[in-house]
C-alpha cells in the first residue's frame, strides 16, 4: 500500500482542520458580499474598488475567515497581502480611475482607463517577453521561458489563475484579461519536445498563476511524460505555488487531493526530485491546522517544500517576522530558499524598501535563527541580467559600497563573481545603482547589452 493511502487514514476529520472545505471566491464585482468589509468606512471601500479595477483582486472564503484578523485591519499582514490599498496606485492614476467610477462610467471606459494605467506599470519586467521566450522549429514557444541554461519555466494555460491574488504579485499582468500580456501554453507536447532537444536542462519549473488550481488530470498530462527515457536529463520538477497559504485544502479535502499526492509520489518513485516552491510571506500563513496537515501529507510523498518570498513594506519588513517565519518553516520540515527584493512592476512603490534596509532585515533575521534556518539566499533582485544578491555594505579604499554577486546569470560565467556599486541609501533596484571606484559600467553590461540586441532565435531548434 502506498504512503499516500496509509496517510489518508491518519488524516483528521475535515471539520477539525478547517471551517472551509467548499471553495468560494470573490472578485471586485463581489465586494459587497464580503461581510467583514462592511465594517470599513465607505470611502475606504471605494478606494479599494478603485485599485481593484486596475490591479487584479481575488480572495477566497478561507483567507477571509481563517487567515485575516479583522480586528487589526487595515494593518493586518494578510489583509495587506490580499486586499487592494489606495497607495498601490500613484495619486494621478488613482484619481483618474476614481473619477471614472464616481461618474458611473461604462464598463468599456473603465477597462480603457485601466489598460492605459497598466501599461505604465511595467507589466513584464526583466525582459520576460523580449529575452526569455525560446523557439521551437523556428517559432516562438508559447507559455515557456528559458532564461537560465539549466531551468525552463512553463506556464500551463489551465493554471493561469490563483486561489487568491497577492497584491504585490510581479505576474499581475497574467490576470487582468489582456491576452497580449499573458504567458500561457496549451500543448504539453511542445514542452516535452523542447525539453527533449535540450539535454542541458535539468530543472522544469511549472508556474503561473498557480498550477495547483488545475485538476490533477491536467497536471498529470504535463508531468507524467517526464518519466520517459528521453527526458531523463530533467531531474528536478519544481511547482511554484501559493496554495499552501490560500487553499491548503487542495492537498487535504479537495476531491482529487489524493490523486495529486499519488502523482507527486509517482514522480519521486520514478527518480525525479520534486520540490514545491511554496510562497509564504508571513508566519501567520502557517498557523492553521489545515495547512500543517497539507504540509505533512506532501512531505509523506517524498516531495520537498522550499519556501520563498519578497521583502514587503506593510507585510514583512521586519527581521522578527522573517526569523519567526524561518524557524516555523524549519520546524515543519520546510527549507527556506529565497528572500527576494520587491520587483520593479505593479504596486512596487507601495511595497518596496531601500536595498540597504532589505539587507539589514535579512542580516538581522539570519542572526536570530540556527544554521538550518540560514539556507535562504538574499536579498535577491530578479533583474534582467540575472538574480543579483546584496551581500552587504562595505568600505573599500575609502568608498562606501554595496557588495553584490550573481546567484544566477544569463551567462553562467557571471555567477559568484563579486562586483561593487556606489552606496545609495535610497536605491531600491539594480538599475538605480552605479558602479563603484570610478568605473563607468558593471563588468557584465557590454555582454548583456549585446544579448538584448539579439533576437530570441539564439535558442532556435531547426
Amino acid at each position: 500500500m502506498s504512503q499516500v493511502m496509509n496517510l489518508n487514514r491518519k488524516t483528521a476529520p475535515s471539520a477539525t482542520l478547517t471551517r472551509n472545505t467548499r471553495f468560494e471566491v470573490y472578485t471586485e464585482r463581489q465586494f459587497d458580499r464580503i461581510s467583514p468589509l462592511q465594517r470599513l468606512p465607505e470611502e475606504q471601500r471605494f478606494a479599494m474598488r478603485v485599485v481593484a479595477n486596475v490591479l487584479p483582486f481575488r480572495v477566497n472564503r478561507y483567507v477571509i475567515d481563517e487567515l485575516i484578523d479583522w480586528e487589526r485591519v487595515p494593518e493586518d499582514p494578510v489583509f495587506q497581502l490580499t486586499f487592494p490599498q489606495p497607495g498601490m496606485l500613484d495619486e494621478a492614476d488613482f484619481n483618474r480611475m476614481a473619477a471614472v467610477l464616481r461618474k458611473g462610467g461604462e464598463r468599456a471606459e473603465v477597462r480603457a482607463v485601466a489598460r492605459e494605467i497598466q501599461a505604465g506599470l511595467n507589466p513584464h519586467p526583466a525582459g520576460q517577453q523580449e529575452m526569455n521566450v525560446p523557439q521551437l522549429n523556428g517559432e516562438p514557444l508559447p507559455g515557456v521561458q528559458h532564461k537560465y541554461r539549466e531551468t525552463v519555466l512553463f506556464f500551463p494555460s489551465q493554471g493561469q489563475v490563483c486561489h487568491s491574488y497577492c497584491t504585490f504579485c510581479f505576474r499581475w499582468a497574467q490576470f487582468v484579461g489582456d491576452k497580449s500580456l499573458r504567458f500561457a501554453a496549451n500543448e504539453a507536447s511542445n514542452l516535452h519536445q523542447y525539453l527533449a532537444q535540450h539535454p542541458a536542462i535539468s530543472d522544469l519549473l511549472v508556474t503561473g498563476g498557480d498550477p495547483m488550481v488545475m485538476k490533477t488530470a491536467h497536471l498529470k498530462a504535463y508531468l507524467e511524460p517526464l518519466l520517459r527515457p528521453e527526458l531523463e536529463h530533467v531531474q528536478t520538477v519544481r511547482i511554484g505555488t501559493k496554495s499552501l497559504t490560500f487553499w491548503p485544502q487542495r492537498f487535504v479535502t479537495d476531491e482529487d487531493a489524493d490523486d495529486l499526492l499519488r502523482l507527486l509520489e509517482k514522480l519521486v518513485a520514478g527518480g525525479k526530485h520534486v520540490a514545491l516552491m511554496a510562497h509564504f510571506n508571513h508566519w501567520r500563513e502557517m498557523d492553521t491546522p489545515v495547512v500543517r496537515e497539507a504540509i505533512r501529507r506532501i512531505r509523506a510523498t517524498g516531495a520537498q517544500i522550499r519556501t520563498q518570498a519578497p521583502l514587503l513594506r506593510h507585510i514583512n519588513d521586519d527581521a522578527g517576522v522573517w526569523a519567526r517565519m524561518w524557524r516555523t518553516q524549519v520546524h515543519l520540515g520546510l527549507i527556506p530558499y529565497y528572500m527576494f527584493v520587491e520587483r520593479d512592476t505593479g504596486a512596487r512603490q507601495y511595497f518596496e524598501v531601500p536595498l540597504v534596509r532589505a539587507w539589514e532585515v535579512y542580516r538581522e533575521a539570519m542572526q536570530r535563527v540556527s544554521g538550518l534556518g540560514r539556507t535562504a539566499r538574499g536579498p535577491s533582485m530578479s533583474a534582467a541580467p540575472g538574480k543579483v544578491e546584496i551581500q552587504g555594505v562595505a568600505e573599500i579604499q575609502g568608498e562606501k559600497v554595496f557588495v553584490l554577486r550573481f546567484i544566477q546569470g544569463r551567462n553562467p560565467d557571471w555567477v559568484q563573481q563579486p562586483f561593487f556599486a556606489k552606496y545609495d541609501p535610497e536605491a531600491t533596484w539594480l538599475d538605480q545603482l552605479e558602479p563603484a571606484f570610478g568605473e563607468n559600467k558593471f563588468f557584465f553590461e557590454d555582454e548583456f547589452n549585446a544579448m538584448q540586441d539579439k533576437p530570441v532565435t539564439v535558442r532556435r531548434i531547426a
